[in-house]
């Protein structure tokens, strides 16, 4: 338990020269998210600003869990940058929002599963990422030149004409449950480093609407996040929401036709005035106003917010949700047409990209946030360990 003494205890070793908690931390990335975090706990100018600080005033030291935990809270927004008096040039070159994006892939890293595959989060930059993405696509142009479909109008312009629909849920089924598996795994191990107890109804409510609103990217204030200067914009925020938003309307139209298929014997291809149509429309067009918004606001960023050496996972990130997006809403434009089997291979190899990379690409941040954020909700309905004054 976190009491006074442990700030008792602290103090005597930095006397006797012993490290600080902080500073035993094997990483040193860890320990400058605990070192600037001891400032910020001293100073608690920002408290209002996210959850973040609230969560850390709770804490007199940081160890490995306590850092993890408050880096996946951290959003990035930049609002405690631009306001801190300790920030760079200040010689205490106190950086939130840097400090915390590094241990943040940290995190993702060390509870990758399988293991060896969190390499790849360090590796998964833009040219591997379109890479695969075009070595998948070659792939299916050349099985479906061999049944002499690669060029020319399939008959109502049906998917299945080109490739058979027994072939492609059997390649892209494995695909999209490995990676809900990897991301569930490794989201059990975080959520198991520091678990804060069973959660109440209000806290799971709490915490769905903190992450469908993305509050946190309101600046504390509602003006919105920092992004390029000091000035605050609320345009991080909407284009996450057009992406997030555009992305689940995507999944929906395809899991809306995988029960016509199953459940009513309804086959593709459907009408333009269909669900599955309509949503898969809604979302490809919301999807790709957020991942061009979201490239342009990453292109322009202050550059000491955030980890510069983490750009091209979010560039390749961000390229190939865009990629999905326009080649989705091309087949529709080219039905009909004999560019229709093309534009599917090159659609089919985007989308298996995207899933075979998703567990140790970009997307791993939204799931461990998420799971942050419901600590979070729990944590602040709990007693508080220090046992100060009122709480």
């Amino acid at each position: 338990m976190q009491t006074l003494e442990a700030l008792t205890r602290e103090a005597a070793e930095l006397a006797q020269g012993r490290p600080a908690p902080h500073q035993r931390l094997a990483d040193a990335e860890e320990a400058e998210v605990a070192r600037v975090l001891q400032i910020c706990n001293a100073c608690r100018y920002c408290e209002g600003f996210c959850a973040v600080f609230p969560a850390m005033t709770r804490r007199l030291q940081f160890d490995k869990t306590d850092v993890h935990f408050l880096a996946n809270l951290c959003h990035q927004c930049g609002a405690c940058l631009h306001a801190c008096q300790y920030a760079p040039p200040h010689e205490f070159g106190v950086n939130v929002p840097r400090a915390m994006a590094q241990v943040r892939v940290r995190t993702y890293v060390e509870h990758a599963w399988p293991a060896p595959l969190g390499r790849l989060y360090q590796r998964n930059g833009l040219a591997l990422a379109l890479a695969l993405a075009a070595g998948l696509a070659l792939f299916l142009m050349l099985a479906a030149a061999r049944t002499g479909s690669l060029w020319g109008a399939p008959p109502e312009g049906s998917f299945y004409a080109i490739f058979p629909h027994g072939t492609m849920v059997s390649l892209f089924a494995p695909v999209f449950l490995f990676a809900v598996l990897a991301l569930a795994l490794g989201v059990r191990q975080f959520w198991r480093e520091s678990p804060p107890g069973p959660a109440s109804a209000p806290a799971l409510a709490e915490a769905t609407q903190n992450v469908l609103s993305l509050r946190y990217l309101d600046g504390g204030h509602g003006q919105g996040c920092n992004n390029a200067d000091d000035a605050f914009t609320l345009a991080r925020r909407r284009f996450h929401h057009f992406t997030f938003y555009g992305f689940m309307l995507c999944f929906a139209a395809t899991s809306v036709a995988t029960l016509y298929h199953y459940l009513l014997g309804w086959t593709a291809p459907y009408g333009p005035t269909s669900l599955p149509k309509l949503l898969g429309t809604t979302g490809g067009v919301s999807l790709m106003v957020g991942t061009a918004g979201l490239w342009w606001l990453n292109r322009r960023r202050h550059p000491l917010q955030g980890d510069p050496a983490q750009r091209p996972m979010d560039h390749a990130f961000i390229a190939l949700l865009f990629l999905v997006a326009s080649s989705g809403l091309a087949l529709m434009l080219l039905k009909g047409t004999p560019a229709l089997a093309l534009t599917l291979c090159i659609h089919l190899g985007a989308v298996m990209a995207l899933f075979a990379t998703m567990p140790y690409s970009k997307f791993a941040h939204g799931v461990y946030r998420g799971a942050a954020l419901l600590k979070w909700s729990i944590e602040k309905r709990a007693p508080s360990k220090l046992q100060l004054g009122d709480d």
